[in-house]
């Protein structure tokens, strides 16, 4: 370790591995290190089902659960849009070499008791058991003018203002969309997790509903926007992994990590026991450096297996439910992620089902009832609670650069979002797709 790099990640979580793998790729010298012997950190998968039990402190599980090797448990479980940036940024990079991806079958909002199917178009909008007739052609009309939207062009405005017009405004007033209706749209097509959006300007909500109509159009045989990895979530960041490893990054699995070496307030170095490795700048996850963080929430999950798919779901071997806050009295959503054996992820016949959201009271196991009142007969439940921590600062100034933790959606936007701002910190310059793209095919060459 007595060599000098540009950059030490510290931790193997999918965001410092994808931050490892691009800033490779850049040219940097890059070290990466983790105190556990496994990848993934807090979003790792378990395998096998008995390490799983262990995990949560219970005995090991009976025979009934099948083989313990036939399961890869997420311990932080979300699905991909088909037309998001991670997937660019997998297709990208090459990274889709090392994984394969099968479509989740259904995607479904719950409302007055009950799950329905997401309409997505203006076909399913039309069939959809959600709205009655006259509201069912006015959501057509509504997603038409989605479909059409361009943030550059003002001529597919349609006397909305993106940037003024608030997303109440345009979906009550210009299109006099019912409330009901107004809450699937914001939190199952657009994907907020509360309903601060809505007194907002209405740009963000739109390119958000376009990314979910584009996801769900990606590929012919998607049946919702959302992709899952076979083998579990694990398999990502060590396929960004291998990609740093090929232009030379160099990895350190169960290696302790004793201290961040700062001189001038200024970052130059990880002290692993009596060793030091100098470098320019350090990227790690909030476990790193917990006094240079500040909790901004809590987030309570749940890990159930089930023998039988989710009800309402047409037996469903994969999908996501979501329970927007209002129908439930809360002020976050509620999710629900639903993948099985056919994802490789379970032993046959068995499902898993995650049910996920913001703590908001003193009792957060409760908070998920809504949810897991919805999945019938439960085998196994493993329950877990995280703090949801930001660092203080952007880090430019110590090039210390810490990631946020994962927060509760059932979906990676926000954590590539926290991705890109952190290269661009990092460079001092914004990720740029087609550069990378280039760098990748001269290696190739």
């Amino acid at each position: 370790m007595d060599e000098e790099y540009d950059v030490i990640v510290l931790g193997t979580g999918l965001k410092e591995c994808i931050l490892s793998g691009l800033l490779s790729v850049a040219g940097k010298k890059v070290l990466h290190m983790d105190r556990n012997k496994y990848y993934g950190g807090q979003s790792a998968s378990i395998s096998p089902l008995e390490d799983l039990f262990a995990h949560f402190g219970k005995s090991a599980p009976g025979e009934e659960f099948g083989r313990g090797r036939d399961w890869n448990v997420d311990l932080i479980p979300k699905f991909l849009m088909a037309n998001g940036q991670l997937v660019k940024l997998l297709v990208h990079t090459g990274v889709t070499r090392y994984l394969d991806f099968k479509g989740i079958e259904g995607s479904y909002v719950y409302k007055g008791g009950k799950i329905y199917k997401v309409p997505a178009n203006e076909k399913e909008a039309l069939t959809s058991s959600l709205m009655g007739i006259f509201e069912k052609r006015r959501y057509r009309q509504f997603l038409l003018f989605v479909q059409e939207f361009n943030p550059e062009d003002r001529a597919t405005w349609k006397n909305v203002n993106p940037k003024e017009t608030t997303s109440e405004e345009m979906m009550q007033k210009h299109y006099n969309l019912e409330k009901n209706t107004i809450d699937f749209t914001g939190h199952a097509l657009a994907l907020h997790s509360n309903d601060e959006y809505l007194k907002k300007p209405c740009e963000e909500t739109l390119l958000r509903i376009k990314l979910y109509s584009g996801s769900l159009n990606a590929y012919d045989s998607l049946k919702s926007p959302y992709l899952y990895p076979l083998y579990g979530l694990g398999e990502l960041p060590q396929g960004f992994a291998r990609l740093s490893a090929i232009y030379g990054g160099t990895y350190m699995l169960e290696k302790p990590v004793d201290e961040i070496v700062m001189e001038d307030c200024k970052v130059v170095g990880v002290r692993s026991g009596d060793e030091t490795a100098r470098c320019k700048a350090v990227i790690c996850d909030p476990s790193y450096a917990p006094e240079k963080c500040r909790k901004v929430g809590r987030v309570v999950r749940a890990i159930c297996i089930l023998d039988h798919p989710v009800q309402n779901t047409s037996d469903a071997v994969s999908c996501q439910i979501i329970i927007p806050q209002s129908q439930v009295g809360r002020h976050n959503d509620i999710y629900i992620g639903v993948v099985s054996s056919a994802h490789n992820v379970a032993a046959k016949g068995f499902y898993l089902a995650i049910v996920s959201t913001t703590v908001e009271t003193s009792t957060p196991e409760k908070e998920l009832k809504p949810g897991l009142d919805l999945l019938g007969n439960i085998k196994e439940m493993f329950i877990s609670e995280q703090d949801l921590l930001e660092p203080v600062d952007d880090g430019t100034d110590n090039q210390l650069f810490i990631s946020t933790s994962y927060d509760a959606s059932s979906h990676f936007e926000t954590t590539c979002t926290d991705v890109l701002d952190l290269y661009k910190r990092v460079m001092g310059a914004p990720f740029d797709f087609s550069v990378v793209k280039s760098r990748l095919e001269q290696t190739d060459e």
